[in-house]
C-alpha cells in the first residue's frame, strides 16, 4: 500500500511541475525586416519572452510571437529611458487561455491577439522583459 501511495504522489508531483507555466511548444513566428535589429537580436528577444511565458503563464498557450517592427520600437523608446537602457524592442503575440483562466487577470477560454511585450537592454546585452499588455 505504501508503494502505491508513494507512486501516486510521484505522479502527482510530475504533473504539478509540468503545469508550472505556459505552453510554447507550437508557437509560430515570422520574420519582420528591421534596419535596427539583426535576426539574432530579434530571436534573442523572442527567446526571452518564451522563457517568461513558459515559467509564469500557467494555463496559457503562446500561439504566435514576432517583432512589431522598427516604428513600434521607436515609438516605445521612453521604456528604455525609464529603465536606464539604451535599446527597446517590441514584440507582438497571440495566445490562448484555457478554462482555468490562468492567474485570473484575463478571461478564461479566450484568445488574445496583438499583445505587446516590451523589452530593453543596454550595450547589446541581454534583453530584459519590462512590460506587456495592449
Amino acid at each position: 500500500m505504501k508503494k502505491i501511495v508513494c507512486a501516486m504522489l510521484c505522479i502527482l508531483l510530475v504533473f504539478s511541475l509540468s503545469a508550472c507555466g505556459g505552453s510554447v511548444n507550437e508557437v509560430n513566428t515570422h520574420n519582420v525586416e528591421s534596419e535596427i535589429y539583426s535576426e539574432e537580436d530579434i530571436a534573442a528577444a523572442i527567446d526571452t519572452i518564451k522563457k517568461e511565458f513558459k515559467s509564469n503563464w500557467n494555463g496559457y498557450t503562446l500561439t504566435e510571437i514576432y517583432y512589431a517592427g522598427d516604428d513600434s520600437s521607436k515609438d516605445h523608446q521612453d521604456w528604455a529611458d525609464r529603465n536606464n537602457a539604451d535599446e527597446v524592442i517590441v514584440l507582438l503575440s497571440s495566445f490562448d487561455i484555457d478554462s482555468s483562466g490562468g492567474d485570473g487577470s484575463l478571461n478564461p477560454n479566450s484568445t488574445y491577439n496583438d499583445w505587446k511585450w516590451i523589452l530593453v537592454r543596454t550595450n547589446g546585452g541581454q534583453w530584459q522583459h519590462v512590460d506587456h499588455g495592449y
